[in-house]
C-alpha cells in the first residue's frame, strides 16, 4: 500500500504572532469584563471599529460612478493616489515634488511599502545594513531580513525615564558605518509612543547627513498622533528640506481607517529628476514579480478624498476627533491612577503620543492582569489606547494598581 504520509508531515507548527495571538486568547475568554488592548486598530467609545463618514461617502461616489471599471492598475498603482500621497507627506509646496525628484509607488499598506523599499535597497543600494530602533514594531526585523538586509539596532527607549534615550540614539548612529540605512518612525513611535522633539530631530538629521546615513521613514500615523497632518510630517520634511535623499513608507490604515483595504505608498526622494525616473523603473521590477500591480479600491477612496477640498477638510475633522479621543483616554487613565495613588510616576502616559502607551509593566504584571482582570495586551506592557473607553478606564486602572502593588 502506498505511504499515506503527507510530504509536509515534517513541518513544525509555527508560533502564534505575538500581537495577533493576544486577540486569539481574548476571543476564547468567556468573561463579560474582558478587554483587548493588544490590537493596533482604532475603536469608538463603544468599543466598535469605525468607518469614517468621509470614507463611506467616497465609496458611495465610486459605486455610483458607472464609468468605473475593474481593469488592472499600472505596476506603480493609481497615478492620482501617488501624486496626492507625496503631497500629503512632503507638503503641497515641496520643492522635491516641484522638481520631479520624488518617485511614489502604490503598495500594500505600510508593510508592503516597507518590503518593496527594502527589496529595492537590497538590490541597488551599496550598504546592506539597516539600523532599527530598540524597541520597534515586531514586523520590522522580519520584513527587512527577508528582503535581504542585515538588521542591527540603535538605542531608542530608556525604561528608567520611560522616555527617549537621546544620547543612546546619537551615540549608536554615530558609530554606524557610513552609508548605513536607518529606520525612523515618522511620528507616534510603535510600541513606545515616545518621539524626539523637533530640536532633537534636527540633531538626528545633522548627524545622519554628516555620516551619509540613508533615512528610511515609516509613516503609519500621520495626523493620527497629534491630530495635525502637517505637525506629524515635520520629521520627514526637515530631511527633505535639506535637498538630501530619503525613503518613506506611508500607510492609510490608521489615519483613514482603511486597515483591511491595504492602502499604502512608497516614496523615494532623489537628488535629481533623472535619478528618480531610473529608480522608478527599478521599483517596477521589484513589484512585478511580487504581486504584479496593486488593488484599485482603497487607493481610489484615498484619491477621491484628497483631490476634493471639502472631503479633505471633512477627513481632517474626523481624523482630529480620533486623535483627540486617544489623547483624552491618556488623560483619563493618568487621572485614575493618580486618584488611586498607584505607586510610581505615571506621567509618561500623557507624555507619550499616538495609539500606544508603553506602560512599563513587566511580563509578570501583564500575565497577572490577564489572569485576574481579563485584560489582554502584549507581554512587553504595550497597550493600545484606542481600545480604551471612559467606561473601561476604571477597570484598567484597578488592574494596573493591583499588579503594581501585588507584584511590585
Amino acid at each position: 500500500m502506498a505511504n499515506l504520509d503527507s510530504v509536509f508531515a515534517n513541518i513544525v507548527r509555527a508560533p502564534e504572532d505575538p500581537i495577533l495571538g493576544v486577540t486569539v486568547a481574548y476571543n476564547k475568554d468567556p468573561s463579560p469584563n474582558k478587554l483587548n488592548l493588544g490590537v493596533g486598530a482604532y475603536r469608538t467609545e463603544e468599543g466598535k471599529p469605525l468607518v469614517l463618514n468621509v470614507v463611506r461617502r467616497a465609496e458611495q461616489m465610486l459605486v455610483n460612478d458607472k464609468s468605473r471599471v475593474k481593469e488592472y492598475l499600472p505596476i506603480v498603482g493609481l497615478a492620482d493616489f501617488n501624486k496626492l500621497s507625496a503631497k500629503l507627506i512632503f507638503g503641497a509646496d515641496s520643492p522635491a515634488i516641484q522638481e520631479n525628484r520624488v518617485t511614489t509607488v502604490q503598495c500594500l499598506s505600510g508593510t508592503g511599502s516597507l518590503r518593496v523599499g527594502a527589496e529595492f535597497l537590497a538590490r541597488h543600494y551599496h550598504e546592506h545594513t539597516i539600523y532599527i530602533p530598540l524597541p520597534t514594531w515586531g514586523n520590522h526585523p522580519k520584513v527587512f531580513t527577508l528582503a535581504g538586509l542585515s538588521v542591527k539596532t540603535y538605542r531608542y527607549y530608556n525604561p528608567a525615564t520611560r522616555g527617549l534615550d537621546f544620547e543612546g540614539v546619537l551615540d549608536d548612529l554615530n558609530a554606524a558605518p557610513s552609508g548605513a540605512i536607518v529606520l525612523l518612525h515618522a511620528c507616534a513611535h510603535n510600541p513606545t509612543g515616545v518621539d524626539p522633539t523637533l530640536e532633537q530631530w534636527e540633531q538626528i538629521r545633522q548627524l545622519m547627513r554628516s555620516k551619509g546615513l540613508l533615512p528610511f521613514f515609516d509613516s503609519a500615523y500621520q495626523g493620527f498622533a497629534s491630530g495635525s497632518l502637517d505637525a506629524d510630517a515635520q520629521s520627514v520634511r526637515i530631511f527633505v528640506a535639506d535637498g538630501g535623499e530619503c525613503v518613506v513608507a506611508q500607510s492609510y490604515a490608521k489615519n483613514m481607517g482603511l486597515y483591511g483595504e491595504r492602502v499604502g505608498a512608497l516614496s523615494i526622494v532623489c537628488r535629481s529628476a533623472d535619478v528618480a525616473s531610473r529608480v522608478e523603473s527599478q521599483l517596477k521590477l521589484v513589484i512585478r514579480p511580487m504581486y504584479s500591480n496593486p488593488p484599485i479600491h482603497g487607493a481610489s477612496i484615498v484619491a477621491t478624498i484628497l483631490k476634493d477640498s471639502n472631503m479633505s477638510h471633512e477627513w481632517t475633522v474626523e481624523l482630529k476627533a480620533m486623535a483627540d479621543r486617544i489623547i483624552s483616554m491618556r488623560q483619563q487613565l493618568f487621572d485614575a491612577l493618580q486618584a488611586k495613588d498607584t505607586p510610581g510616576d505615571w506621567s509618561h502616559i500623557v507624555k507619550q503620543i499616538g495609539m500606544f502607551t508603553f506602560t512599563g509593566l513587566n511580563a509578570e504584571q501583564v500575565a497577572f492582569m490577564t489572569r485576574e482582570y481579563h485584560i489582554y495586551m502584549t507581554s512587553d506592557g504595550r497597550i493600545s489606547m484606542a481600545g480604551l473607553s471612559s467606561g473601561t478606564v476604571p477597570h484598567l486602572a484597578d488592574a494596573i494598581h493591583a499588579a503594581v502593588t501585588t507584584l511590585g
